[in-house]
C-alpha cells in the first residue's frame, strides 16, 4: 500500500485553525488530531465525515474547550493532516474502524462525549454500538447508521456515481454547496488545503462508495449488530440536525426512535444545510455544552 503524506506548506495560514497538529501512529500511518482544552477535562470528540477534516470543527472546538472539556477532533485516514493511501481500494468500512478504534486505544480514551456528523457517524455510531461502555453520551448531526437494510434515496446513488466517475473532484466547492451559507473563497481554499493533487483523493472517493447499499455488502452484518446494540443505549443521546439537508435533514426521527437515551432530550432542527457545524458552529458548541452541564 502506498501512502501519501501532504506537504505541511498546504496547511500554512488557514483561516481560523491555529490548532497546533498532533500525531499518533495507526497501522504504520500517521494519524492527526487537534487536542485543546485541559488534558484533565472529560473527553469531547468530534467525528467529521466526507469528504471534510477537522477544520470542520474550527468553530466549535475552541468553546468547548474554555467550557473546560479536552476536544480531540482527529482527521481520518486519507483526509486532513493524516497520511493517505493512494488508491480506493485500499478502504475499507472495517480498515476506517480499526484504524479509528486503534487511535482511541493509542490515546487511552474513556468516558467519551462523542460528537459526530456524516461518514463520522457511519463510524462513531457503531463504535458505541460496539463498544457502549466506552461512551458517556453522544450528539448526532445530519448522520446515521446505516445497514444495508433501507433504500438509499435516489441523490445518494447521484453523489456516489459522481464521487466514482467525475473527473475532477473539487472538496471546497462539494462543501460549499452542501451549506446554507456562501463560504469565502479561502474557507473553500483550507478545505482543500489536505488535497493539492488527484492522487491525494482516494479516501474522499471511496467513503460514498463504501455506505452499505444492501445486506450483501460485507459491512452490513457488523452495523446491524451494531444497531441492535444501539437499540439499548440508555446514555443521553441527542440529535441536532441541520433542517435543510435535503438527504438527511429529517434522518433524526429514525434514530431518537432506536435509542432510548433519547427519550427526554432537548432535540431539535436548526436552520443549516449538511454541513451544520459550518453554518451553526458556535450554536451546536454552546447546545453541546448547556447540554453536558445541565
Amino acid at each position: 500500500m502506498k501512502v501519501l503524506r501532504t506537504p505541511d506548506s498546504c496547511f500554512e495560514n488557514l483561516p481560523g485553525y491555529p490548532f497546533e497538529p498532533n500525531y499518533v501512529e495507526v497501522d504504520g500511518m500517521r494519524m492527526h488530531y487537534v487536542d485543546e482544552g485541559p488534558k484533565d477535562g472529560q473527553i469531547v470528540l468530534m467525528l467529521h465525515g466526507e469528504p471534510s477534516w477537522s477544520y470542520l470543527y474550527r468553530k466549535m472546538i475552541p468553546p468547548v474547550a474554555e467550557a473546560g472539556y479536552r476536544v480531540i477532533a482527529p482527521d481520518l485516514i486519507g483526509f486532513g493532516k493524516s497520511d493517505k493511501p493512494n488508491k480506493i481500494s485500499d478502504y475499507s468500512y472495517q480498515r476506517h474502524m480499526d484504524w479509528l478504534g486503534a487511535f482511541l486505544d493509542a490515546l487511552a480514551m474513556d468516558n467519551i462525549i462523542l460528537f459526530c456528523q456524516d461518514w463520522g457517524s457511519l463510524l462513531g455510531l457503531r463504535l458505541v454500538g460496539e463498544q457502549p461502555d466506552r461512551f458517556a453520551r453522544v450528539m448526532l448531526s445530519n448522520g446515521a447508521i446505516t445497514t444495508g437494510e433501507q433504500k438509499m434515496p435516489r441523490a445518494f446513488t447521484i453523489w456516489k456515481n459522481f464521487a466514482k466517475y467525475s473527473p475532477i473532484f473539487p472538496i471546497g466547492k462539494i462543501i460549499d454547496s452542501a451549506t446554507v451559507t456562501d463560504l469565502p473563497k479561502d474557507v473553500i481554499a483550507a478545505y482543500n488545503a489536505p488535497f493539492p493533487a488527484t492522487k491525494y483523493k482516494a479516501g474522499t472517493r471511496a467513503f460514498p462508495l463504501l455506505v452499505p447499499n444492501s445486506t450483501n455488502d460485507p459491512a452490513s452484518a457488523a452495523c446491524i449488530a451494531a444497531k441492535e446494540s444501539l437499540s439499548k443505549f440508555e446514555k443521553p443521546f441527542l440529535t441536532v440536525f441541520g433542517k435543510a439537508d435535503p438527504v438527511l435533514g429529517k434522518a433524526d426521527k429514525p434514530m431518537r426512535e432506536l435509542v432510548p437515551g433519547s427519550k427526554g432530550q432537548p432535540h431539535d432542527r436548526i436552520y443549516g444545510g449538511h454541513f451544520v457545524q459550518e453554518d451553526c458552529g458556535e450554536e451546536l458548541a454552546q447546545r453541546l455544552i448547556d447540554w453536558c452541564k445541565a
